[in-house]
């Protein structure tokens, strides 16, 4: 850690009279920190791939692509138009946005009361929780086992009878069936599948063709995921409550590649407009990332989106307080900054799912490398000091 710490420190350093050229230092910084930090990332065994995008209202500014999508040197390289399993990123680039839909659409109120799209709770204590309770994580419900077998209704009478842990909107308790609940809201609010739904109003507006719950056969360039046995599987979801709904599931299931996630991380700094089209309204992408404090203002959360929590790594040290992103289980994450007008991708291979505190560096390196080099440029000791390459 330390000699590759002399090294970027040496390069940056080299460059101290004329700091001021801010294309020389974008260069060397494409060039060499974001990939030696994903290749040392490799080397120690964490993932044996990584693709990293930055952008801005504009588009892509940046992108690179290391290591493979198997350990060794016969696997095919990574690239943006590498498929990757986004697990949890399904929240915010699916699940939320189609709730927001329907929002903008006026088919749900954020205020209703679950009982309305769900009846089935209607006589037990859950009759309090509202669709903004699930959105933020604050419902006070706990993730339960789903059975294979008729799978929502096995999570809806096992909710009913699980120990009411808190008040419903007082803390904020990160539980995958909160989204689950929300990806059938829409199948029932909208009258078509959550996949359905997203591919018409979400995906296809902005150009997102490569985005979808279920790949198709003939991609044949997907990024494996890891199984419980640690065998890697390319193509199935990751999330087996996931698998157990089919694939398709408000708390996981997406497939997508980088070049996608740049159009939709576009279209979220352009107000909910891409290419002309004008996916959500603006007041529409206002309300989702506004922040909503909970757990005594301990916790952070925007609709779907994660502002300031214990899973917010991927902000690193220097995005605004303005930001906001989510991370994926399977190894992706990304988060977006309206203030600095810039966003950060992250997806990757993930090997060593036990090594959790070198992950989350990585995840926070990568952030903090992109907005020191394109947002506002810092002295480089100072970020090569604060940096834990594991």
């Amino acid at each position: 850690m330390i000699k590759f710490r002399i090294i970027i420190a040496t390069i940056f350093l080299s460059l101290s009279t004329t700091l001021n050229a801010a294309d020389d230092l974008m260069d060397v910084g494409r060039a060499v920190t974001i990939d030696v930090v994903l290749e040392n990332a490799i080397r120690h065994g964490l993932i044996s791939g990584g693709v990293v995008a930055v952008g801005n209202h504009t588009g892509q500014l940046y992108g690179t692509a290391q290591g493979r999508l198997y350990p060794g040197t016969s696997a095919p390289p990574l690239s943006d138009r590498t498929l990757f399993d986004t697990a949890s990123l399904t929240k915010v680039i699916a699940t939320a946005p189609a709730i927001m839909k329907l929002l903008e659409q006026g088919k749900i109120n954020l205020l209703d009361p679950l009982t309305r799209w769900f009846p089935e709770f209607e006589d037990t204590d859950r009759d309090e929780i509202t669709v903004l309770n699930l959105l933020t994580h604050t419902s006070g419900m706990n993730d339960v086992e789903i059975a294979s077998d008729a799978p929502l209704r096995s999570l809806i009478e096992r909710a009913i009878i699980q120990n009411h842990t808190y008040h419903p909107g007082n803390r904020f308790h990160y539980a995958d069936i909160n989204f689950i609940l929300l990806g059938e809201l829409v199948k029932r609010a909208a009258q078509v599948p959550l996949d359905k739904f997203c591919s018409e109003y979400i995906f296809a507006p902005i150009g997102m063709a490569e985005t979808a719950f279920l790949p198709q056969a003939e991609f044949n360039i997907i990024a494996p995921t890891a199984s419980y046995n640690k065998s890697l599987t390319a193509g199935v979801v990751q999330d087996i409550n996931a698998r157990r709904f089919g694939g398709v599931a408000g708390h996981a299931g997406v497939f997508s590649t980088a070049s996608d996630l740049n159009r939709f991380a576009t279209m979220i700094l352009n107000h909910g407009k891409y290419n002309g089209v004008q996916a959500f309204t603006e007041r529409v992408i206002t309300q989702m990332t506004s922040p909503y404090f909970y757990s005594n203002g301990r916790v952070i959360r925007g609709l779907g989106w994660d502002i300031n929590s214990p899973f917010s790594s991927p902000r690193g040290n220097y995005f605004s307080d303005m930001s906001f992103g989510h991370t994926g289980y399977s190894g992706s994450s990304i988060w977006i900054d309206p203030e600095q007008d810039l966003y950060v991708i992250l997806l990757t291979v993930r090997l060593d799912y036990t090594n959790i505190r070198s992950f989350s560096q990585l995840r926070s390196d990568i952030s903090s490398l992109a907005v020191s080099i394109f947002s506002s440029p810092r002295i480089a000791a100072e970020i090569i000091n604060e940096m834990k390459i594991p």
